[in-house]
């Protein structure tokens, strides 16, 4: 708890955003930086040569990936490290060994010898110590050379180019996975010049595999890699692999992850043969399409590749957890192609739920967006799933002050969240012209930020726990537990909860955020926060 509390410190010091400020106008500076910080905490840049990475960036589906290639190379019996972001419930889980996050002794150890280092150095570099995200990523290298892994699947924090990660300078493959917009202020707000920055984790005669883009997309990311000088491919689709069992199964639902799926297929495939073979440094045979991409041939994925497609796990996209007579979808989708590919996902999965239902299914709908995206362009996709409820709250897990360091974001204030929460609840009531006129009242009594609301299927919580449990009026007996205190809700918003309390089945979407999503699955897991 000391380390996570520690960690925190480096997530809002205001040196620390006057250095990113000054960084962001000169990104060159960030990897320099981050060079130095790395050789503070004991690290060589050529050290990290020897953890055999896979690299991967992309806007949606990097981290599915990611999940994807490090399971097939685990059952290949390889000892993995699998460096990621954000995490869910705990800061553990970004950095993991053999698919598990380290445990809390380990993460004690490591995480005090690297900051230890950094403090004592730190008068001799006017007082800089580095920023969270820069933290944890040394914190990653750290562990993995330490704990001996066999290979390291590393995933990109923002961009690519000047992402801190981008450190590395010879992994053994590369992968981009689908390109879409996001993080524009840093990232810049066209496909092309997020491409740019994506390819910039091309490196010199390092093969690069990407999936079929976005237009505009495609011949930035062509263009880079002549420029580095990195033969890239572009991944066959899933059903194009012939298995020798029939079709492949994939253990994360939803259309989108099957270009996902057949990415890690070639960066383990790629990782294989290179790491495993060094006689046979020949890149696959290619055909060649006319406009000079170069085309990754389909193979026949062995039982080992099969069985780890089908075995991937990643909390929080598109995963569904059944409580009973409760239903959760949830999907940490904040983009817009993420946000289209997950009402494509819920409206399957919840047909298929509600199909098996015993009688009359209630919908619900639990949102948040954070940053810069645009939360009512995501509402507006998500009004086509017909739910009887939209609920917003901010991404606080209990209005309870508790130290709950791994969930605490001190870049945001609480007024802030709850500002966005009621701007989101009129997006939606204007794409349900729902009227906005009904005059106000307290949701909550007394205890809490005092939040208007209107009357109607819209209602705004202060934090995740009160939501989910009117969402779900004493059905879920995970978040009936008497040690969760309950907040004392107005007479009318009670009443308002009779189609849930009445209905056979009550289904609830819970996206806009994985923020969101993961202190969700913090009070719904309880074993995730262990």
């Amino acid at each position: 708890m000391d380390a996570i509390c520690t960690l925190n410190t480096l997530q809002t010091n205001a040196s620390a955003l006057e250095q990113v400020r000054r960084e962001r106008s000169n990104p060159q500076l960030q990897l320099n930086a981050m060079r130095a910080f790395l050789e503070r905490a004991g690290l060589a840049v050529d050290e990290l040569d020897h953890l055999n990475i896979i690299h991967v960036t992309g806007t949606k589906g990097k981290g599915s990936t990611c999940a994807f290639t490090e399971q097939i190379l685990r059952n290949y019996g390889f000892r993995t490290g699998f460096y990621s972001s954000p995490h869910l419930v705990q800061v553990r889980e970004r950095i993991r060994i053999n698919g598990q996050p380290i445990g809390k002794d380990l993460f004690t150890k490591y995480f005090w010898q690297v900051y230890g280092r950094l403090d004592e150095t730190k008068d001799a570099h006017g007082g800089t110590m580095p920023a969270y995200f820069r933290f944890l990523t040394i914190l990653a290298f750290h562990v993995f050379l330490q704990e001996k892994v066999d290979l390291a699947v590393i995933e990109v924090g923002i961009g690519g180019a000047y992402d801190c990660t981008n450190i590395i300078r010879r992994p053994w493959v590369c992968g981009i996975s689908s390109l879409g917009i996001d993080h524009t202020q840093i990232l810049g707000d066209t496909i092309e010049k997020i491409a740019w920055q994506k390819g910039g984790i091309f490196k010199p005669g390092v093969p690069g595999f990407t999936v079929r883009q976005p237009e505009g997309a495609m011949p930035v990311l062509k263009e880079r890699a002549k420029e580095i000088g990195c033969p890239l491919w572009v991944c066959p689709q899933l059903e194009d692999y012939q298995p020798d069992c029939g079709p492949l199964h994939l253990g994360l639902a939803g259309q989108h992850q099957r270009s996902n799926a057949s990415l890690a297929l070639q960066l383990s495939h790629t990782w294989l043969q290179r790491r495993c073979l060094p006689a046979d440094h020949s890149f696959p045979i290619t055909t060649v399409e006319n406009n000079g991409t170069l085309q990754a041939p389909a193979f026949s994925p062995s039982p080992i590749m099969v069985k780890g497609l089908a075995d991937a796990q990643w909390p929080g996209r598109t995963q569904t957890l059944k409580h009973g007579e409760v239903t959760y979808f949830l999907d940490g989708a904040h983009t817009m192609r993420s946000m289209q590919a997950c009402v494509q996902w819920f409206r399957e999965t919840a047909a298929q739920h509600e199909r098996s239902a015993s009688g009359a299914v209630a919908r619900v709908l639990l949102f948040n967006a954070t940053g810069e995206r645009d939360s009512a362009a995501m509402l507006k996709l998500l009004v086509t799933c017909h739910f009887d409820f939209a609920v917003f709250c901010p991404n606080i897990t209990e209005a309870i002050a508790s130290c709950n360091a791994d969930q605490q974001n001190f870049n945001v204030s609480v007024e802030n969240m709850l500002t966005r929460c009621l701007d989101n609840e009129r997006s939606w009531r204007l794409h349900n012209r729902l009227g906005d006129d009904k005059g106000t009242q307290l949701l909550i009594q007394d205890s809490l930020p005092r939040l208007p609301e209107h009357r109607g299927d819209t209602l705004v919580f202060p934090c995740i726990l009160s939501a989910l449990q009117w969402i779900t009026q004493g059905r879920d007996s995970v978040l009936a537990d008497p040690a969760k205190t309950t907040l004392a809700v107005k007479q009318s918003v009670t009443a308002k909860a009779a189609p849930l309390r009445e209905a056979a089945e009550i289904h609830v979407l819970i996206t806009g955020s994985l923020h969101l999503v993961g202190g969700a699955l913090k009070h719904l897991d309880p074993a995730s926060s262990k």
